[in-house]
């Protein structure tokens, strides 16, 4: 069924007048197959001689009983399906969580409605050019894992996914986490599976180096631009070349500074301190953060085309309590490498201590747990580990967001709250209510079946509300 002259394009949209539109403005161009609904496509795949290499997907699809984000499945669906696919969002509706969730998932582009057909027909072009590309050569799953990418949870699967997809790409990603989470390691894996792997690959951290100096250190200064300036000196941008530069807490970035990375970011152009000629840089931007950059634009504190320019691509870290069947994975991981670096047996768990190793919610997540392997590999090696020689290992003062009891009557949350505040050092207000909204979310998720409409009208909120929290839980 596949045209050998023209490159083949899906589009999914249950509207007959956008498909008979796009078909008509397309199909000089392409050869069109159209579908509205997942089984349409899944049926139509078994079709083609080979999988399309570019997809037009309406988020707005008709929801079934159990899936009522079918456009987001379907991207899934698509890229399961082969991961050569790119694939473009069209949504009836301009909303940045649904934006962000959809190239999380990995669509690289989003489209509002209504869309001009000619800027729909030059996006198509772009991604086919793009996947015409010379693909990076594929490594094998344990090159990631010998990064430290280690796991074989649905988050992790879904990281390491995010990371093939995104590694050739030429342009910024931006990674979200907690502290301690791992994003580090997922900039320089970055790195290695895209075709720069043989390019430099240098790292700043924008938090760990005094505001006077973030300038020069990433632009370079000319001889004499500051007192101790005997000699010009290159910075980051001009060192990395055409590889990568990884800007990790790019929160921290003073705002007169945002604006010149945005320039270099927009036109590659930069100057050293204290000169006036241009310089021009290509290396490839991975920026990270804990915080959320989304809120710091809205109080002003991060510039909002830098945080837009910088998002094209966006990866989230998941923090290491979402993971509960990784936490052995990563003790076996680390446990063999300490094990191996020290010349020393490695220690074992007890029964009552392994329970506890997965009950523990690390709230330092992966930084965490590799130090407490360090410390048991020093004190135990080759020693079985019971439940009280660990225990004194854990930060047991960091309460677990997940367990937070929730009182049902005025009183008892008062005395909740009471022995709550007297019990903990560093109780935070805002972890606890996002806790207790959480919960009656998931509750009623779990009443209606994964049902967002009928969870948001049992929650007497809207439904484009409810999948924003959502959203935002996945960042905490």
């Amino acid at each position: 069924m596949k045209s050998e002259s023209k490159p083949a394009l899906l589009i999914v949209d249950d509207d007959p007048l956008i498909t008979d539109t796009l078909h008509f403005v397309l199909s000089n161009d392409f050869e069109v197959f159209v579908a509205e609904s997942r089984q349409q496509v899944k049926s139509l795949l078994t079709q083609l001689d080979a999988p399309p290499p570019l997809a037009l997907v309406d988020l707005g699809l008709p929801p079934s009983q159990h899936k009522p984000d079918e456009g987001f499945a379907l991207i899934s669906d698509l890229l399961n399906y082969s991961k050569t696919t790119r694939i473009l969002v069209l949504s009836g509706q301009n909303d940045e969580a649904n934006a962000r969730h959809a190239r999380a998932l990995g669509a690289i582009d989003f489209i509002a409605k209504p869309a001009d057909p000619e800027q729909i027909k030059q996006a198509l072009f772009s991604a086919l050019r793009f996947n015409q590309e010379e693909p990076a050569a594929q490594l094998p799953a344990a090159t990631l894992e010998s990064s430290g990418i280690v796991g074989s949870s649905f988050a992790v699967d879904r990281l390491r996914n995010q990371i093939k997809l995104y590694a050739d790409a030429p342009f910024p990603v931006l990674i979200e986490g907690e502290s301690g989470s791992g994003k580090e390691l997922v900039a320089k894996s970055l790195h290695q599976w895209s075709k720069r792997n043989n390019k430099p690959y240098l790292a700043l951290n924008c938090a760990a180096i005094s505001p006077t100096l973030v300038e020069p250190t990433l632009f370079g200064y000319a001889k004499g631009a500051f007192t101790g300036a005997t000699q010009a000196h290159s910075g980051y941008f001009e060192d990395a070349r055409e590889g990568t530069l990884f800007l990790d807490e790019i929160g921290e970035l003073p705002l007169e500074l945002q604006a010149k990375l945005l320039r270099v970011l927009e036109n590659g152009e930069f100057q050293r301190v204290g000169e006036t000629a241009s310089r021009f840089s290509n290396a490839r931007i991975v920026a990270a953060t804990n915080r959320d950059l989304r809120k710091e634009v809205r109080e002003g504190r991060f510039r909002g085309d830098l945080y837009h320019r910088l998002s094209v691509f966006s990866v989230h870290v998941p923090p290491l309590r979402e993971q509960t069947e990784d936490k052995l994975a990563l003790l076996e991981h680390f446990r063999s490498h300490f094990a191996r670096e020290v010349t020393a047996a490695p220690f074992i768990f007890a029964p009552d201590a392994r329970r506890l190793w997965e009950d523990y919610h690390f709230p330092g997540n992966v930084r965490e747990l590799r130090n407490i392997v360090i410390r048991l590999t020093t004190k135990y090696a080759g020693r079985t580990v019971n439940a009280r020689e660990l225990e004194d290992e854990f930060d047991l003062d960091v309460v677990n967001p997940s367990t937070i009891p929730l009182p049902t009557d005025g009183l008892a949350l008062q005395e909740y709250a009471k022995a709550h505040l007297r019990n903990l050092h560093n109780f935070n207000l805002d972890q606890v209510i996002r806790q207790w909204e959480r919960s009656y979310v998931e509750a009623a998720l779990a009443m209606t079946h994964g049902n967002l409409s009928q969870a948001a009208k049992i929650l007497g909120v809207n439904r484009t509300t409810l999948y924003s929290r959502m959203q935002t839980y996945q960042q905490d």
